[in-house]
């Protein structure tokens, strides 16, 4: 039988898995072999070092991370269902949540670097529209959900798996009504 040919693509994939499954601590090229089920050599010839090998998986934790949250949405409830899948993926992926949560980010300096860089900004045109807000408002609206919702989130992947979904999603309800009101109050104050 001929032997297979290793890509470069088969390695990020091997690695990604291993990631997923098993946390990036374990993404080591003797481990990416082992699932490969191929010697180190083929592993070494794609990986001028390990840290580019990083960022090729966190690029497609990242791709697998929009694809989950867009397949977990309710466009009936965009809003609330974003938190929702959030907190659903911190439960069943906590390796990759971690690992996109977790991350070093180089440009953000500020919350407002944060929310720049990591939100989308229809959300924000979307909830100003849907709740007849400000933008501004509804921009500070979405940080300090996203802000609440990561760290709950947080808290689920690195530790704490068995907290019921039930109760954080009651949780994350109060907030947001606490959030909501703030939101609301200040604005009809303007």
């Amino acid at each position: 039988m001929p032997k297979q040919r290793i890509t470069k693509e088969m390695v990020v994939d091997a690695a990604f898995e291993i990631a997923r499954t098993q946390g990036t601590e374990q993404i080591m090229v003797k481990n990416i072999a082992n699932k490969l089920g191929c010697s180190v050599q083929p592993i070494y010839s794609y990986c001028n070092n390990m840290e580019g090998l990083y960022h090729d998986v966190e690029k497609k934790a990242a791709c697998f991370i929009q694809e989950y949250l867009s397949s977990h949405i309710d466009r009936n409830n965009f809003f609330q269902s974003i938190g929702h899948a959030y907190i659903q993926l911190a439960k069943e992926e906590p390796h990759i949540f971690r690992m996109f949560i977790l991350r070093k980010r180089e440009s953000v300096h500020s919350l407002d670097d944060l929310y720049q860089s990591e939100t989308d900004p229809q959300i924000a045109q979307f909830i100003a529209d849907d709740l007849n807000i400000s933008l501004a408002k509804a921009k500070e609206l979405h940080l300090n959900m996203l802000i609440y919702t990561v760290g709950i989130s947080t808290i689920l992947a690195t530790g704490a798996p068995d907290i019921l979904t039930d109760e954080i999603l009651a949780r994350e309800e109060t907030a947001y009504q606490a959030f909501l009101k703030q939101t609301l109050e200040s604005e009809r104050s303007k």
